[in-house]
C-alpha cells in the first residue's frame, strides 16, 4: 500500500485586494462617522479567497495534475505546499525532500553564477556537495549552458534562465517535485526535452504535482487530476475523466445551455442520454463496451415519410460518424430514438451529437445537443499525443522469436 506523502485538510488562503493607504486614526473615525455602513462594507470587500476549503492526498510515486482557469487557485495551492505561503485556514504536511519550480528561476540569486546557483539549489534540497557534483555535468548538458555556466544569472536571457531552472529542479532528485507551468515556456525543442525528462521523473517513482494548461501533457504524464475552480476542488479523479469534463466545460462556456434548434414547430428534439450501461453520468462514456444512446423527439402533428439524420462531431468539428433513416411514420406524441453501438472507440475528449428530422424537403427540426458527450475512457494509443489518431482501440501485442529450422541453420554454417 502506497504511503501518503502530501496531505492537506481544509486549506484556504485569503488575500487583500489592493493596498490600503493608512490615513490615520482621525480620518478613519471621520469616515466611520460619516458613513459607518459604507466604511465597514469597503473594509470587507478588500479581501478575497484565492483558495477555500481544499483537501487532498497524494501517494508516494503518484503524478498529480492540477488544472483550471487562470486565477483558479492552482499556484496558490502549490505555494502553500512549498511552504512559500502560509495558509489562512487549514493545514498541510509533506513527508520527503521537496523541490519546487513555481516560477522561472525561483530561488536563484541574480548575482551568483549558474554554477553557484546550482550548488545553492542542491544545498537547499539537503543534498551533499558530492551528490550535486555527480549530477552537475548532466544538468549543464541538459540546459545547454556549457559556455555560460560561470556567468551571473542576471545576465541570462529568459530562455537560458528557464533551461537552467528546469534542469536543476528535475535533476537534483527531490523526493517530491512541485512544478508550475514550466513545460509551457521555452522553444518547442526545449518543451519536448522537458516533457521527456518529466516522464523519466515520473517513471522513476518520484512524486510529482504538476500545474499545466497544456492538457495533452497532463493526459500523458498524470495518474490523477484535480480540477480547481474559483479556489475550490470541482472534480478529483482519473485523468481522462477529469480532463474531458474540463474541456467540455471550457468549450461550452461552462454554463447551462438549452438545445440549439432550427426548424418549425411540427416536431422538436427534447434531450438525450446514455441508456446503457447505466451510471451516475448520463452523458459520459467511460468504458469500451456496448453502449446505447437515447434521443427524445416530440411530434405535434403527424409526420409521413420522414427522413431522420444523426451525426457525431469532435471538438474540432471533424465528423466522426453519421447515419440516416428514411420513410419513418411518426404519430403525435413522444418518440424515443435508440442507437446501440458494440463500443465507441474514440479518443478521449468532448463530442457533440447533431440530429435532424425532415418531411419531404422541409426541415422540421435540427438540434445540436448540449450537454456534449464526454468520452472518458482509458487511452490505448501512443504515449506521445501528437501520434494519436481519432480511434482509441485496445490492441494485443506479443513479442516472440522465431526458431530457425535445422536446414536454415546448417546452410548458414556452410
Amino acid at each position: 500500500m502506497s504511503t501518503t506523502v502530501i496531505h492537506g485538510e481544509g486549506l484556504g488562503k485569503r488575500y487583500r485586494r489592493g493596498l490600503q493607504v493608512d490615513d490615520g486614526l482621525r480620518h478613519s473615525l471621520e469616515a466611520f462617522l460619516r458613513s459607518p455602513i459604507s466604511s465597514l462594507r469597503r473594509k470587507k470587500e478588500e479581501t478575497f479567497w484565492a483558495l477555500k476549503d481544499v483537501s487532498l492526498e497524494v501517494k508516494e510515486g503518484e503524478v498529480l495534475g492540477l488544472i483550471g482557469r487562470n486565477g483558479a487557485g492552482k499556484t496558490t495551492l502549490l505555494k502553500i505546499l512549498s511552504r512559500i505561503t502560509r495558509p489562512t485556514e487549514g493545514w498541510a504536511e509533506i513527508h520527503g525532500r521537496v523541490g519546487s519550480l513555481l516560477e522561472v528561476g525561483t530561488g536563484f540569486h541574480p548575482e551568483l553564477t549558474g554554477r553557484e546557483n546550482t550548488y545553492l539549489s542542491g544545498a537547499i534540497l539537503g543534498m551533499s556537495k558530492a551528490e550535486i557534483e555527480r549530477k552537475f555535468d548532466e544538468i549543464v548538458a541538459f540546459a545547454e549552458l556549457e559556455k555560460f555556466i560561470d556567468t551571473p544569472v542576471k545576465h541570462y536571457s529568459s530562455g537560458m534562465y528557464v533551461r537552467l531552472a528546469f534542469a536543476v529542479a528535475a535533476h537534483l532528485e527531490p523526493e517530491i517535485l512541485l512544478v508550475d507551468e514550466v513545460l509551457a515556456v521555452g522553444d518547442i525543442n526545449f518543451q519536448k526535452k522537458c516533457l521527456g525528462k518529466m516522464g523519466d521523473v515520473a517513471r522513476a517513482g518520484r512524486t510529482v504535482v504538476l500545474v499545466s494548461h497544456q492538457l495533452n501533457q497532463i493526459r500523458r504524464l498524470c495518474h490523477r487530476v484535480i480540477w480547481i475552480d474559483e479556489g475550490s476542488v470541482r472534480r478529483d479523479g482519473a485523468t481522462h475523466e477529469v480532463v474531458s469534463a474540463y474541456e467540455s466545460a471550457m468549450l461550452s462556456g461552462d454554463r447551462s445551455q438549452g438545445l440549439q434548434h432550427g426548424g418549425g414547430t411540427k416536431a422538436r428534439f427534447l434531450r438525450w442520454e446514455i441508456a446503457e450501461p447505466g451510471g451516475e453520468s448520463r452523458h459520459s462514456v467511460t468504458l469500451l463496451k456496448p453502449v446505447t444512446f437515447c434521443f427524445w423527439l416530440e411530434v405535434r402533428e403527424p409526420v409521413r415519410h420522414a427522413l431522420h439524420g444523426i451525426a457525431l462531431f469532435n471538438a474540432e468539428r471533424q465528423l466522426m460518424w453519421a447515419n440516416a433513416k428514411d420513410n419513418l411514420m411518426l404519430e403525435p406524441g413522444i418518440h424515443k430514438l435508440r442507437y446501440g453501438f458494440p463500443m465507441l472507440p474514440l479518443r478521449p475528449g468532448p463530442y457533440t451529437w447533431e440530429l435532424s428530422i425532415w418531411e419531404n424537403d422541409e426541415q422540421l427540426d435540427f438540434c445540436g445537443f448540449t450537454p456534449e458527450m464526454i468520452v472518458a475512457t482509458e487511452g490505448f494509443q501512443h504515449p506521445r499525443d501528437e501520434w494519436n489518431g481519432v480511434l482509441n482501440l485496445p490492441v494485443e501485442f506479443r513479442l516472440s522469436m522465431e526458431e530457425r529450422s535445422n536446414n536454415v541453420t546448417n546452410s548458414s554454417v556452410r
